[in-house]
């Protein structure tokens, strides 16, 4: 991923709002109160991680659970005129074991080293300390990846990626297990927009700051008649009865604790007192 490009196209698309166009923010953020929610503990200092907007932060004061919140930005620009730290991207500008909760909305899949990113998460927290994150994951955009593929080959013989790739579910279970995070949680959740035509999702990616930001995207240019030829495949393939298209965004969810003694640990193999042996041989319904 070209991170400066990523930033630029955030940039861009913070210069020239559109009404409507943080849709999946807002929704992502609805669902971090959701889970927040489900938490049953408080949570002293917490660090909003390049998260753009405000929308993760306004959800953690109102969810009446956090005393200090700190938004950190790549720019001033996002904070809006609001208090907050500037660092990086892929960097936690905080001591270790400093933090109680660190929260990542949509920003994770452009980065180069989530593992990186993880690991300083992992350390920056105090012990028994919560990460909570979500980032558009595999299945994101699949229905404009596969049109835009068909129609490039099918007008030039050949194709080059225009969508980046993105990590799957199950690569987010292990990568909070490898950064060292204990009860580690990942599970993914499927948004499905509709529009009248691919054009109008290309408004929202554009207005969203989400257009290619690839290392190794093509530097043509996607001519008019590729986006018409890919408008045409993408009704052909995805429409529904009514005429409009379908796009998918699979958010993925992750969450994990640095670890403490206090936490529920897996018993050690052989502990058990009853053998799965026995449980299968028992009379059904004993």
């Amino acid at each position: 991923m070209d991170i400066s490009l990523w930033l630029a196209h955030k940039r861009r698309a913070l210069a020239h709002p559109v009404d409507g166009a943080d849709f999946l923010m807002r929704r992502t953020a609805e669902d971090l109160a959701d889970r927040l929610a489900a938490v049953e503990r408080r949570f002293g200092k917490a660090a909003v991680l390049f998260c753009q907007t405000a929308a993760a932060a306004e959800i953690l004061a109102e969810s009446g659970k956090v005393a200090d919140i700190v938004r950190v930005e790549t720019d001033a620009a996002f904070l809006n005129g609001g208090a907050g730290l500037v660092a990086p991207l892929e960097t936690v500008p905080f001591e270790p074991e400093s933090l109680d909760l660190a929260v990542s909305l949509l920003s994770l899949q452009a980065m180069n080293d989530i593992l990186g990113m993880l690991i300083q998460i992992r350390r920056a927290l105090r012990p028994d300390g919560l990460f909570l994150g979500a980032f558009a994951g595999a299945g994101t955009l699949f229905e404009l990846r596969e049109s835009l593929l068909a129609a490039e080959t099918e007008l030039y013989g050949g194709a080059s990626p225009r969508v980046i790739p993105f990590t799957d579910v199950r690569d987010a279970g292990a990568l909070l297990q490898r950064a060292g995070l204990a009860l580690p949680v990942a599970d993914v959740e499927t948004v499905t927009v509709r529009y009248a035509s691919l054009f109008g999702l290309m408004a929202d990616l554009r207005a969203m700051g989400e257009t290619s930001a690839l290392t190794d995207r093509s530097r043509r240019p996607g001519s008019r008649k590729l986006f018409a030829r890919a408008a045409e495949i993408y009704a052909e393939r995805f429409s529904d009865p009514d005429g409009r298209v379908r796009a998918s965004f699979s958010i993925v969810w992750m969450s994990g604790w640095a670890p403490d003694a206090s936490q529920q640990k897996p018993l050690k193999p052989g502990s058990a007192k009853v053998s799965l042996k026995t449980i299968l041989e028992a009379p059904y319904g004993q």
